[in-house]
């Protein structure tokens, strides 16, 4: 069996369309929505709705230390639409119908903290399975998925925002974690809990990570621990005992798959 993984697509559709080329399986760890492209800043659903000028200065803002500065400026931004939230939705509705339809079959896919979970049965076609706290089995192997990431400490999700991103309360992401059963392959959006797999070497800072998902390793000791979301880590894979765990890489940039064989 030869199966292809991703994660972080972020709009990156041509590669999308060639990522399961000579796989028996495709499967997709989430992040397919560009809201900000930082590397073009025309780009991506900011770029679309704001013009490239302004998100440059998003994107300043953001990486500064002066966070009240950046969340006043984020309010601006969405102060000047009517209804932003029915903007957001119709430009991540457009990029929907673009990414699935560019997704072969089979896939198998869990949504990232960039996404918007509750639109995927909306958009996956014939041969696209949406997994999220759901175990398949690929080859003779069960594949375990949880999607999204787990809200910071002591953070309030704003759920009435333009944009709310698929980040979940740690016990709610711990107890699907927990309910899968028994896996061969554990497919995350979220890196488990390791300080080389969370630190990002250009935003010089870690992400957060899962303690709950090195518990099912140790647990279960799956043949791969497979993840995203970290876009630079500190080291791409970690080996906890006879597990290989993987950030299978930044589709966006690289448009290459990571490949696994059996």
């Amino acid at each position: 069996m030869r199966v292809h993984v991703v994660s972080d697509v972020h709009g990156n559709v041509e590669a999308l369309k060639r990522a399961g080329d000579g796989a028996d399986a495709l499967v997709v760890l989430g992040d397919l929505i560009d809201f900000v492209d930082y590397h073009d800043h025309g780009k991506g659903i900011l770029g679309r709705v704001f013009g490239a000028e302004k998100v440059a200065r998003f994107a300043e803002l953001r990486r500064g230390a002066h966070s009240a500065e950046f969340g006043a400026y984020v309010r601006s931004l969405w102060g000047s639409l009517t209804d932003p939230a029915r903007v957001v939705e119709e430009a991540v509705r457009e990029q929907y119908a673009e990414l699935f339809g560019a997704m072969t079959a089979p896939t198998y896919a869990t949504p990232g903290n960039v996404d918007a979970p509750h639109l995927w049965p909306e958009f996956a076609g014939t041969g696209v399975h949406v997994l999220d706290g759901d175990s398949v089995e690929i080859g003779g192997l069960t594949f375990g998925f949880v999607g999204g990431t787990v809200l910071p400490p002591g953070a309030v999700l704003r759920k009435h925002a333009a944009w709310v991103p698929y980040l979940r309360q740690a016990e709610d992401y711990d107890a699907a974690v927990a309910a899968l059963p028994r896996v061969d392959v554990l497919c995350t959006h979220l890196p488990p809990a390791v300080p080389e797999l969370t630190y990002d070497v250009v935003a010089r800072r870690p992400e957060l990570g899962s303690a709950a998902l090195v518990e099912r390793i140790a647990a279960d000791r799956p043949r791969w621990s497979l993840f995203g979301h970290v876009h630079q880590p500190l080291a791409p894979r970690v080996r906890l005992g006879r597990t290989e765990c993987v950030n299978v890489g930044h589709f966006k940039r690289t448009g290459r798959p990571y490949v696994i064989q059996w």
